[in-house]
């Protein structure tokens, strides 16, 4: 079976009201996250997860599915976790963020196919780190294991290179950069959504790190293929002029 998509939307967004509803050529913006899920063919099923009518009614509108959450919920992976309790015959389910209307179907695609491997508790997509996004702390940062696996997520400069000063480096390190889209077995995302905040998880702003704090392993897809989370009316602007460059 393939996982259930999960596009959490919240219309009260403290930077940016309405932003699930604000067009972007044309069309609300969860909308092209929707398609991106629908392009992708990774899913067995999509659902919007939202407490707002007008966010419902926009997606009904355009055939999506939506699931009503409750307004209790303090974050995107509340409300996920609060569908998927829903949901008992989904083995897995990815949170696909609702402010990343440019993901690339074929990073779904990768994500979604990690599952195939029993062993995988929970997953995310990471991407080449351009060396100008370093020092960006809106930028997050990841080091991963051999395996796949993450070690750490970060909005510092990982893994620090103390030889650079010096004209050395270590040859073979890999700078890679986050892309906040999840992958879960159920079993897990219900574990990390009853756990409290985590201190590193505070520290960071990082609510990934309450996963690994808790000893949960996050297997990292690569891809080439960079997105914009839009958060802001000017990174609408921005996200707006790429898809354009793309179409």
């Amino acid at each position: 079976m393939k996982p259930v998509a999960v596009i959490p939307s919240r219309y009260a967004s403290v930077r940016f009201p309405g932003k699930p509803l604000a067009l972007l050529c044309g069309k609300p913006m969860v909308q092209h996250v929707y398609d991106r899920c629908v392009e992708s063919g990774a899913f067995d099923r999509i659902l919007i997860a939202t407490d707002d009518e007008r966010i419902a009614e926009s997606v009904r509108r355009f055939g999506g599915e939506v699931a009503m959450t409750s307004p209790q919920c303090q974050s995107g992976t509340d409300r996920v976790a609060e569908v998927a309790r829903a949901l008992p015959d989904a083995e897995v389910v990815v949170n696909v963020q609702g402010d990343e209307p440019l993901i690339a179907p074929v990073s779904l695609k990768a994500l979604a196919e990690l599952f195939d491997d029993p062993s995988v508790e929970m997953a995310t997509l990471v991407r080449p780190l351009e060396e100008n996004e370093r020092a960006n702390p809106n930028v997050v940062k990841v080091v991963r294991a051999e395996n796949g696996d993450a070690l750490y997520f970060s909005r510092a400069d990982i893994p620090f290179d103390r030889d650079a000063q010096l004209g050395g480096s270590p040859a073979g390190i890999e700078r890679l950069g986050h892309i906040g889209i999840y992958g879960y077995r159920r079993e897990v995302l219900a574990r990390i959504a009853a756990l409290p905040p985590h201190p590193l998880e505070l520290s960071e702003r990082l609510e990934q790190l309450r996963a690994l704090a808790h000893g949960v392993h996050i297997r990292c897809a690569w891809t080439r293929f960079t997105s914009i989370g839009v958060d802001t009316p000017e990174d609408l602007k921005k996200a707006e002029a790429l898809l354009r460059t793309r179409s």
